[in-house]
């Protein structure tokens, strides 16, 4: 299969049923209709199993993009941009999570990682659990989850752990998914700013630590993290065929 420029060695992943359309400009991942009893990928990257990351700031991310449904009517999740792929579906092994990148998820995904924002959705969204502030509150987090049970607790302690995490996020409009736009996510060494035809929808204050990897694709799975201790994955069924297709897509090191 031909990979999509300018990725010419891109590592095409097609789990259970998913599969991967690629030629010199585009590439389209498709999901059919599913039960939900095993895992469903359909993806592109630029690493391999032995995860060799090699983009750092400061880069830019240019494609177009376009699903064959709104953010309301897919199921599973899917998307676009850097991560450092911290485990998945059918592997041994994980790492804490780092993303720079434009994420769906539908419910019953639920990980409201910044205050105000739903847990689900089609965001632009940057976090790094990796960071030293992170990992200087975990001795505390048994606690901190037991106390954001309060709701007034949980708006206080919680701004605590989204600046730990380094999460911003940025909802983007459901009908956006099944439109072609043009993304770009702009990384720098302290800053990261995504742009929706040329317009900013985040501009992150923010240093991810470390390489990450691009990835684009669509799955059947879902996940609910929470602030408040509920942690949950697994897979969802699709009643119908589902899509998302990148176009021209350009990484370019600044």
């Amino acid at each position: 299969m031909q990979a999509p420029y300018p990725i010419p060695n891109a590592i095409i992943t097609e789990a259970g049923s998913g599969k991967v359309q690629c030629n010199a400009h585009s590439a389209q991942l498709s999901l059919p209709p599913l039960k939900g009893e095993t895992y469903h990928n359909a993806q592109i990257s630029d690493y391999s199993r032995a995860r060799d990351f090699r983009h750092r700031p400061p880069l830019r991310l240019h494609l177009r993009a376009h699903a064959s449904a709104s953010a309301e009517s897919l199921r599973g999740t899917a998307g676009f941009g850097f991560w450092n792929h911290p485990f998945a579906p059918n592997e041994r092994g994980w790492r804490l999570p780092a993303a720079v990148w434009f994420f769906f998820a539908a419910p019953p995904s639920d990980m409201p990682l910044a205050l105000d924002v739903p847990g689900y959705g089609w965001k632009a969204a940057t976090f790094d659990a990796r960071r030293p502030l992170f990992y200087s509150l975990l001795p505390f987090a048994p606690l901190g989850v037991l106390l954001m049970r309060t709701k007034r607790l949980y708006r206080r302690l919680w701004l605590i752990g989204q600046r730990a995490l380094g999460v911003h996020e940025a909802l983007l409009p459901p009908h956006y998914l099944a439109e072609a736009h043009t993304y770009t996510i702009t990384w720098l060494p302290q800053r990261a700013t995504f742009a929706v035809d040329g317009q900013t929808v985040l501009d992150a204050e923010v240093r991810v630590r470390g390489a990450l990897g691009f990835v684009a694709w669509m799955d059947n799975q879902y996940a609910i993290v929470t602030p408040q201790g509920r942690f949950r994955f697994g897979l969802v069924p699709l009643e119908q065929a589902q899509s998302l297709t990148i176009e021209h897509i350009n990484i370019e090191h600044l």
